[in-house]
């Protein structure tokens, strides 16, 4: 029940903080991009798979959603539908390729699909190339306008607070079940009788999926699809966000995307804030530095929070509760001696 409230308690920040001054395009934004990063939990967190090849689904799908919205001017709702679309269907191709590798042998071959992608997006003439798919315009949803921030802003909450909801019933069903116990002894899985691959594989083209309807999102929120939606660096970005968040938990994705897309945008205003407040014009070209602060970061989290930041949290409150429950334990031991 503590895990609903928490929910209910995030879901009213979110519908708050255009009322609270968020630049509301900022927010979706992280929203997209926190919603990247649990597509790529689920097979990295919950099944132990080492995706580098998630920008080629994130990318793909937003290219093709931009496309029909744009070029064949058809709804947003068909757009982010085909967004789904391609993701999954990346993700199947995907997958039977690499599903029977493990360890740098997938990640390995997702990498190389991946590029084998970006350079067709390159080539590609409906891409745009390298000046990406440019002018998405955002058409009326069930009769809703979406040209206002604020209105798509809600529509965007609603998708994501949705597919959030689903990723967490998977991941708590049996099914989820099966994926942690694949993840920490396939072995085990294997001599139980599960059809290890089969499983792999459906999480792979679910997580595909959602990382499909990420990048639609994007590209209706923004108005455009670039090469570095399905470049290898997005593809590492995001593994960064999952790892600094903490993988393997329902949160740690949301906190790992909000401070590292808060960074990427933020960081030159930061820089020069402290020029401002320091008298120091150092501090002024921070923003050209985002690669080093965000690498310092993950070096950080490696050395002192190898579980994430959210993964610490919860794994101190554990250690919390238990102390507490010893001390009471100890205390109605020694009253009933």
């Amino acid at each position: 029940m503590r895990n609903y409230r928490f929910d209910y308690c995030l879901l009213a920040v979110l519908l708050a903080l255009p009322a609270l001054g968020v630049y509301p395009v900022f927010a979706m934004k992280v929203l997209c991009f926190a919603l990247f990063a649990c597509s790529l939990n689920l097979v990295l967190g919950y099944t132990g798979l080492l995706s580098f090849g998630h920008a080629a689904f994130f990318g793909g799908a937003g290219y093709f959603a931009g496309y029909i919205m744009r070029d064949l001017g058809l709804s947003p709702l068909i757009g982010l539908v085909a967004g789904v679309a391609t993701g999954a269907a990346f993700g199947l191709v995907f997958g039977l390729l690499a599903i029977r590798r493990h360890g740098i042998y997938f990640a390995m071959i997702t990498l190389a699909f991946a590029q084998m992608f970006y350079f067709f997006c390159l080539q590609a003439p409906f891409t745009g190339g390298e000046d990406g798919l440019q002018g998405v315009p955002r058409n009326a949803l069930f009769g809703l306008s979406l040209d206002r921030d604020l209105t798509l802003y809600y529509v965007v909450v609603a998708i994501v607070a949705a597919t959030f909801a689903f990723l967490s019933r998977v991941v708590a069903s049996p099914f989820g079940r099966v994926l942690s116990a694949i993840k920490e002894n396939e072995a085990r899985a294997i001599s139980l009788g599960y059809q290890v691959d089969r499983f792999k594989l459906l999480a792979f083209v679910l997580s595909a999926a959602v990382a499909g309807l990420a990048g639609a999102l994007k590209t209706l929120v923004l108005g455009f699809a670039t090469l570095s939606d399905v470049h290898w660096m997005l593809s590492g970005s995001v593994i960064l966000m999952t790892l600094v968040g903490g993988m393997g938990t329902r949160f740690g994705p949301v906190v790992g995307a909000l401070l590292i897309v808060s960074l990427e945008t933020r960081l030159g205003d930061i820089g020069n804030a402290l020029a401002q407040w320091t008298g120091w014009q150092g501090f002024a070209g921070l923003g050209t530095m985002v690669s080093v602060v965000t690498g310092g970061i993950f070096v950080l989290c490696v050395l002192l929070f190898r579980r994430g930041m959210v993964g610490e949290w919860l794994d101190w409150q554990q250690k919390l509760t238990a102390r507490r429950t010893a001390a009471r334990h100890g205390i109605l031991s020694r009253i009933g001696g």
